[in-house]
């Protein structure tokens, strides 16, 4: 995605957010703004949904389904909501050799990674940073952006601002359309200034 001035910026649902903060960090001058959503510029435990998510992901791979709507059967063991089991099935591609359904990255490998996934690589904020403007969109019952990781979200981020949604983790899927609105309301904010 690119601002009114051509230069990139995060598109939230692509990327991980640690990942958009990485490039940030690292090469700064290839980002016009940037729009983490619910995470920090920390190490972080993930809590316990994104085991029981890849495990619902490796039943899908191992059943061989052949539609979203029988994946979406399986996830239903493992997520109520419908927002949060669409999302995850946006994974999922046709294979190259057969008519399932496949995960992008095999579950076996996101699984050997699941301890480190939520690991952050910079850890001094006073040896980088990144001073566009960053939008961090936080989910108010989710626990990866907590009140006390704001003063290293500013060290690492000196232009940042906080926008608070009345969601979990999944802020996009959740609440679709407060996101939206506050994303054109920093658009919009940027413009003016």
């Amino acid at each position: 995605m690119n601002d009114s001035e051509g230069n990139i910026v995060d598109p939230p649902a692509r990327r991980g957010a640690k990942v958009a903060m990485t490039v940030a960090l690292r090469s700064p001058g290839l980002l016009g703004a940037l729009i983490p959503v619910d995470n920090a510029p920390v190490d972080a435990n993930l809590k316990g949904d994104f085991g029981k998510y890849l495990e619902g992901m490796r039943e899908i791979e191992e059943a061989g389904v052949r539609k979203q709507a029988e994946a979406d059967q399986i996830l239903k063991k493992y997520e109520d909501l419908v927002s949060i089991r669409q999302f995850l099935m946006t994974n999922l591609v046709k294979g190259p050799q057969s008519s399932s359904l496949t995960l992008r990255i095999p579950t076996k490998t996101l699984m050997l990674s699941l301890g480190n996934m939520g690991d952050f690589p910079f850890k001094n904020p006073d040896e980088t940073q990144y001073k566009g403007p960053t939008l961090f969109v936080r989910g108010t019952r989710s626990h990866y952006v907590a009140d006390d990781v704001l003063p290293v979200i500013g060290r690492f981020f000196p232009k940042f601002i906080v926008h608070d949604i009345d969601c979990g983790h999944w802020v996009i899927s959740e609440q679709p359309e407060a996101f939206r609105q506050a994303v054109v309301g920093f658009f919009r904010n940027l413009d003016t200034d």
